[in-house]
């Protein structure tokens, strides 16, 4: 499998793309025939190796390179970027050095220069951190600014919907201690992930240890194990955290260890997995709890303050007085309110003095002030009636306990809806089976013994057994066998693919039929699967452009709405004051003050930052999760932004268009020869050549000679490859040129009037024209054809239907009307260089990874080589950010229209006001409802008819508009 690599730019408004071949990463290391299990394991160390390489033109380049470079021993995998001119080489150093790689490269025909290494790029680690605490933009603004400014941090990202930071760092100057202290003295709980060393990790738990010398015992024991880096221990939990190198030992030697250590009274075994899930949960729970708490005090409130006063026989008891004009019910109100406000709403408190200690505000500043506005006044106004005989007071204990009721129902929710973003994750690491069958083999590959085993306990160079309708364990190569394996759920391909000796499996994938052994080569944070994983974790931690939308009205927005809250108050206070309206608009059971003061607090709790920090995130998480269940890996909110602006796309044909496999069609001479001889003479040049064009003409000519698929060709002196042209050498002391025109006239070999006619002809056909020369005449031209893959046309007709330019690059005339493309013909990868514009944008897709999700240049990630992908991922990237306008267009709706209605715009002419608890109810459903609407995304399906999808997601949209300013109204006009 070929992998492809596609750049999307934007040049003169328009968005341009440039699909072409790239080569496919190895799944395990290569040896020379010969070498045995135990040379292996001295292979020497992995290095790796950058070549900046000139002379690269097209995917033929990249292929010729790519194969050059894999035949050689000891490559575990050879990258070639055609774009940035970069050849990638992972090697094993006691098989082939620098210098050998580089020579290799140049015999192909390119000028090869070994790159410097990057620093940086060794010593950087990736920790990953969740942090508890965050409420919207300004908390995740406030943290990240702290990770930035640390010395020793190259690049901090903290994602609000995961609660998640990704910190890019270098271990010699910082370590991730001091990174979780930086996030503690924000005011936040952090709570390590992973540090992203190079290393494996696993967590025992130890059954049997009673003292700390039993402990010291298995600590040293442990340590003595080749391999092993690192080992913390927890004594309370009897938790052992092992760091170690997969490729020397793994779990179950440490098991074994330990369970073999002194009078073998040790019991050790996984210890279960927290991490983000149970993170998630917790969360979850106490934001139930809280609520059930609030209710517990908050509807006995409710109950005295709004149901129980029209009931005659329970009014003249909550009236009766206890200390002047101090009543029954509003005695009961205090008492009731008060946990609410202090105990349930501890988190409010301690939420906006963090913030506030380090000059921010958040939602919880918001609340705080809203809630202790109502409260305080409530305790003023009955503290003063219970020290006056005349004064009849009038609290609102209600308001600031069902406020902090109504705001912890809709966090509650929100957390809930947020956990469903990341479903697509989470059904990913399910996929890993619980258990695994491992065989012991003897010398001569007898199965000596089966033993099931925990899955996470499988380690490099194990075989495993997997039943019929099992799932693979690990991924690997089978070893005896054969079977078809369904990969759906990792590449997105529904049909099942035939596996036998030899051929790559993938972990996680069902096997449908017969019975296979695999041998282990990849395990853990290695997998494929755990790489795609990473892959989707990191996507959504990436922030889109559009996100910087928020961030910055977060700057500003909470201090606005306080000023807002109090001008709202002070206006209408003084408005009563000076008789600004009828005395008549003031409530029976109210004065000026406290109408002003309820219009206050309306304005300070309906604002919602909540609404907008999530608008952009939730977006990115559910479409990246939504992708990555269909094959297609979207390395987060920038590959989103740049691919839905794409409306021109330019192909490489050959691989990716087209099959790839090129035969030859037709057979010209313009001189009189035997057809067998002409074909042995450009085979014996052709055959030094790792173009595929070359390698169509020798499989071509094997079928003039009798001894098959292995013929000896004459021998070819002094042969030339000449880069993007053809070759040439000496065949049976007869000068041999095959290549295009431009070669033939480069080497002064006259091109007759019936050889250009036929040339046009077979480009005309979207077939290669090649000319063959001998001793210094025009003898003969080959029409080669690469047949279209299946189903290009109807890409075509698809992306012409969305808006989207197709542009192909390619010598052959005629290819674009073949096609159905537009025309234009260049020779490789300069096809920019025609525009005058600058690059506005740029995006990258990797076509047909397979198993190999990790290539690095990719911004999206192509796991089949179907090219209806590319509609896929750019449709989707259209329908995400299509959502993410729609959370910004509600988001900022609701603030710009709920803030005036209350302040009270509508009171004068309709009477009508906002209580407080309602518009807190009203800012805790706009988080939820936008949270609501991006799990809208995961109903996504790709598109087969594009003008009925499109009308359709018109109408969804539409219907989410309309549903949400329902919801609004609803809230708005909830009677008082």
């Amino acid at each position: 499998m070929v992998a492809k690599f596609l750049t999307l730019e934007c040049i003169r408004g328009e968005s341009f793309g440039h699909l072409s071949p790239r080569p496919h990463y190895p799944s395990m290391p290569k040896y020379p025939k010969g070498v045995s299990e135990t040379e292996k394991d001295v292979r020497g160390s992995e290095a790796k190796a950058v070549y900046s390489v000139i002379g690269m033109t097209c995917a033929a380049c990249a292929g010729s390179v790519e194969k050059a470079v894999k035949r050689l021993p000891g490559i575990r995998e050879a990258v070639v970027d055609v774009l940035n001119n970069r050849v990638q080489v992972m090697f094993y150093t006691s098989f082939v050095n620098e210098e050998t790689i580089r020579e290799t490269i140049e015999d192909v025909g390119f000028q090869a220069t070994l790159m410097p290494d990057e620093a940086n790029e060794k010593s950087t680690q990736v920790c990953q951190i969740h942090i508890n605490g965050m409420t919207c933009t300004s908390c995740s603004t406030t943290v990240e600014s702290a990770l930035q400014a640390l010395q020793g941090v190259q690049k901090a990202q903290v994602a609000l919907a995961t609660e998640e930071a990704q910190v890019h760092y270098d271990p010699k100057i910082i370590n991730y201690n001091q990174l979780l202290e930086a996030i503690e003295d924000t005011g936040f709980e952090a709570i390590l992930i992973s540090t992203g060393e190079d290393m494996s990790k696993i967590q025992l738990k130890v059954d049997g240890v009673c003292t700390d010398h039993s402990m010291r015992l298995i600590e040293n024991s442990l340590r003595a194990l080749p391999g092993v880096q690192d080992i913390d221990i927890d004594p309370t939990l009897n938790k052992f955290s092992l760091s170690y190198k997969s490729n020397v030992t793994g779990p179950r030697n440490f098991i074994n260890v330990i369970e073999s250590t002194g009078s073998r009274c040790y019991k050790a075994t996984i210890f279960p997995e927290g991490g983000r899930a149970i993170h998630k949960k917790e969360e979850v729970k106490q934001y139930y709890r809280s609520f059930l708490w609030s209710l517990v005090f908050t509807i006995p409130v409710f109950l005295t303050s709004m149901v129980f006063m029209y009931i005659p026989g329970l009014k003249h008891g909550l009236d009766t007085k206890v200390i002047n004009m101090l009543s029954v019910g509003e005695t009961l109100r205090w008492v009731l309110s008060t946990p609410v406000q202090f105990i349930i709403g501890r988190r409010f408190y301690t939420g906006s003095y963090k913030a506030l200690r380090h000059g921010s505000a958040n939602m919880d500043v918001l609340i705080a002030l809203g809630t202790n506005a109502a409260y305080f006044y409530s305790v003023y106004s009955v503290l003063r009636a219970a020290t006056s005989e005349d004064f009849k007071s009038t609290d609102f204990f209600e308001t600031s306990s069902m406020l902090i009721s109504f705001i912890l129902l809709g966090k509650y929710l929100e957390v809930l809806a947020k956990g469903k973003t990341s479903d697509a994750i989470a059904k990913l690491m399910d996929l890993a089976p619980e258990t695994a069958i491992l065989l012991t083999l003897d010398k001569e590959g007898n199965i000596i013994s089966e033993q099931e085993i925990d899955g996470r306990l499988i380690q490099k160079d194990d075989v495993i057994k997997i039943l019929p309708g099992a799932k693979v364990a690990s991924d690997g190569f089978v070893i005896r066998g054969q079977s078809h394996v369904n990969e759906s759920m990792i590449t997105g391909e529904a049909r099942p693919v035939a596996k036998r000796k030899g051929d790559t499996v993938i972990g996680g994938t069902v096997n449908e039929n017969g019975v296979l052994h695999i041998k282990a080569t990849r395990v853990g944070s290695e997998s494929a699967l755990s790489q795609i994983v990473q892959l989707v974790e990191s996507a959504q931690m990436a922030k889109a452009p559009v996100q910087k939308l928020a961030d910055h009205i977060s700057k500003y927005f909470v201090p606005l709405v306080i000023i807002l809250s109090f001008s709202t108050w002070l206006a209408w206070f003084l408005a009563g004051k000076f008789n600004g309206y009828p005395k008549s608009w003031i409530p029976t059971s109210m004065d000026g003050f406290q109408l002003a003061l309820q219009f206050g607090i309306s304005v300070m709790v309906i604002a919602c930052p909540c609404a907008l920090g999530l608008a952009t995130p939730t977006a990115v998480m559910v479409g990246t999760g939504v992708g990555a269940s269909q094959g297609v890996l979207i390395k987060g909110g920038q590959a989103l932004e740049s691919a839905h602006k794409v409306d021109c796309i330019v192909f490489d044909k050959t691989g990716t268009l087209t099959v790839g496999k090129p035969v030859v069609v037709s057979t010209r001479l313009l001189k009189n020869m035997v057809l067998q001889e002409f074909y042995e003479l450009i085979a014996a040049a052709e055959v030094n050549s790792e173009h595929p064009l070359a390698k169509a003409i020798v499989e071509y000519a094997k079928k003039f000679r009798e001894d098959g698929e292995s013929p000896t060709w004459p021998e070819a002196r002094d042969f030339v490859s000449i880069t993007g042209h053809g070759v040439k050498a000496i065949v049976r002391n007869k000068e041999i040129i095959v290549g295009n025109k431009s070669l033939m006239l480069d080497q002064n070999i006259a091109i007759p009037a019936d050889a250009e006619d036929m040339l046009a002809e077979t480009e005309a056909m979207a077939q290669t024209g090649i000319l063959i020369s001998i001793d210094g005449e025009l003898t003969g031209v080959l029409a080669i054809s690469d047949p279209l893959k299946p189903g290009a046309r109807d890409v075509i007709s698809i992306l012409k239907s969305m808006k989207v330019k197709s542009i192909m690059v390619t010598e052959s005339r005629g290819s674009e009307e073949f096609t159905g493309f537009g025309p234009y013909r260049g020779n490789g990868w300069r096809w920019h260089q025609r525009f005058s514009s600058p690059v506005a944008a740029n995006v990258g897709m990797a076509i047909g990874a397979g198993t190999d999700i990790a290539i690095e240049a990719a911004d999206i990630v192509l796991m089949k080589s179907n090219l209806e992908d590319v509609i896929t991922a750019i449709d989707l990237s259209r329908k995400t950010f299509s959502r993410i306008r729609l959370n910004y267009i509600w988001a900022l709706g609701y603030n710009l229209l709920g803030i005036p209605i209350a302040a009270g715009a509508l009171f004068p002419s309709t009477g009508f006001r906002l209580p407080p608890w309602i518009a807190g109810a009203a800012m805790a459903a706009s988080s939820v409802s936008v949270v609501c609407c991006s799990l809208l995304l995961k109903y996504y399906k790709r598109p087969e008819k594009l003008n009925a999808l499109e009308m359709q997601g018109v109408m969804v949209e539409k219907s989410i508009l309309m549903g949400l300013i329902l919801v609004f109204v609803f809230f708005s006009l909830f009677p008082i």
